[in-house]
């Protein structure tokens, strides 16, 4: 019976020491969990900006990454020789600021609404060539992409920019859907909104941009094309230095205010990064000449030009990201896309999340 006793004793014994043995396991590893935490949220910046740089590096058309929260810059690095201070197209990431423009040119009154029809502003083109459809695009259709009109980008853009007249041109497209209908990207539709608010608030699209938007925000333009009329180019080739790129951003994250200054309404800026359409060609949602999609979990809203030149917006971590690239060896295919979408959401956002806890 003792001896029995004694090994009933030891077997017990050997069960707690076991047990005391896996709990102190578990500590220990949760200690070390929570300081490998307390660690990344307390001082990994400079490893996580590190890797990033380095990550970003390796997209070979990458030019400049600018990485700002809370309207602190994090990151600013140029690549491939890029001078930084220098400005460069921002190709269709123009779009975007022509969408800006006409949500002041309506807060200003000089247009009515984003429903006031297109026939307002060409009344020549329309006595000429009558066509109660057309006519009866809106404002809104233009912004949107909705016109239904054949586009003039891609593989039609070089036709348009070597015609004699890119309102006419873009105005003389055939339907290929309906109005209101499947978005049809057209960089001719967005020169139509440059035109219209140069229409309608009596000055070129340029001094109109600078005394509204550019001036307040301290922004010199760097160069912009004009059509063979002397329209500014409503929709492609504006030179801007990734440091303006990330202004803009800002105050749109600051609802539309700069220095104390409203220069956008908080409403266009809500109702721009709305949906009101998809493209067939990309898994985006399309806005008042913004694009949005979620990425990691975020909202976030972009404007986007070919080649990889981007102005990124995510609200919830109160970030902007400034990508641009080399325009040269562009395809149709965009694949630059494949690396630069993958670096937002598998490092960038990580990181931003971490620092924002």
């Amino acid at each position: 019976m003792e001896l029995r006793r004694k090994i009933k004793y030891r077997l017990l014994l050997n069960s707690r020491v076991r047990r005391a043995k896996t709990i102190l396991r578990f500590i220990f590893l949760l200690l070390f969990c929570l300081s490998s935490g307390l660690l990344r949220a307390q001082q990994p910046d400079s490893v996580l900006i590190s890797n990033i740089i380095k990550q970003a590096g390796n997209i070979t058309t990458l030019r400049t990454l600018i990485v700002s929260q809370n309207s602190k810059v994090l990151i600013r690095k140029p690549y491939k020789g890029r001078n930084i201070n220098q400005a460069f197209n921002i190709k269709s990431a123009s779009k975007s600021i022509i969408g800006l423009l006409m949500g002041i040119a309506i807060e200003e009154g000089f247009v009515p609404s984003i429903n006031e029809p297109i026939k307002t502003y060409f009344p020549d083109y329309f006595h000429r060539n009558p066509d109660s459809l057309k006519e009866s695009i809106t404002v809104k259709h233009l912004l949107t992409m909705q016109a239904g009109l054949r586009s003039t980008s891609s593989e039609n853009y070089g036709a348009w920019v070597i015609s004699d007249n890119w309102v006419e041109y873009a105005l003389n497209q055939d339907f290929v859907t309906e109005t209101g209908g499947q978005m049809v990207y057209s960089t001719g539709t967005s020169h139509l909104l440059s035109v219209i608010i140069s229409k309608a608030s009596g000055m070129n699209t340029k001094t109109f941009a600078e005394k509204y938007l550019f001036d307040p925000l301290g922004i010199t333009v760097g160069g912009w094309d004009k059509d063979p009329q002397g329209n500014y180019m409503g929709g492609n080739n504006m030179a801007l230095k990734p440091d303006y790129m990330l202004k803009i951003g800002r105050m749109l994250l600051d609802e539309g205010v700069y220095n104390n200054r409203q220069l956008i309404s908080k409403a266009w800026i809500f109702d721009s990064f709305k949906t009101y359409t998809n493209s067939r060609y990309n898994p985006y949602g399309y806005g008042y000449q913004w694009w949005n999609q979620k990425i990691g979990g975020y909202s976030v809203f972009f404007a986007w030009g070919n080649g990889g030149q981007y102005i990124f917006m995510i609200p919830e971590l109160d970030s902007v990201i400034i990508i641009t690239s080399t325009t040269l060896n562009t395809t149709p295919r965009r694949r630059y896309k494949e690396a630069i979408f993958p670096l937002l959401k598998e490092q960038i956002i990580p990181f931003l999340k971490t620092r924002s806890r």
